[in-house]
């Protein structure tokens, strides 16, 4: 449980701001769990972590990505045929900042 050193939760306010309609038993174990949260976390703060190397992945493991090769054919002029007025491959666009 928090020590007398940490801020309260004001609960009701917080269930107010997120939109919560919380009973009174359900107040009770949402700040109990929520203080369970937070002193999880004050002791993992405490951790000494110098000279560990972040990670993308916990498991260390490497994406497997697929091969980087074209797989499908784009046809600009079929694209451009239905466009209201094109130019050199672009297309034209009404100027709206003078």
């Amino acid at each position: 449980m928090a020590d007398s050193s940490d801020q309260t939760i004001d609960l009701i306010h917080l269930a107010r701001l997120a939109r919560l309609s919380l009973d009174q038993d359900e107040l009770e174990a949402t700040k109990a769990d929520l203080e369970n949260i937070i002193d999880m976390i004050n002791s993992m703060q405490k951790i000494d972590t110098d000279g560990v190397s972040p990670m993308a992945n916990p498991l260390d493991a490497n994406q497997r990505l697929r091969a980087d090769k074209v797989t499908e054919k784009v046809d600009r002029d079929q694209f451009q045929a239905s466009a209201p007025a094109t130019e050199d491959g672009y297309y034209l666009v009404p100027r709206v900042v003078e």
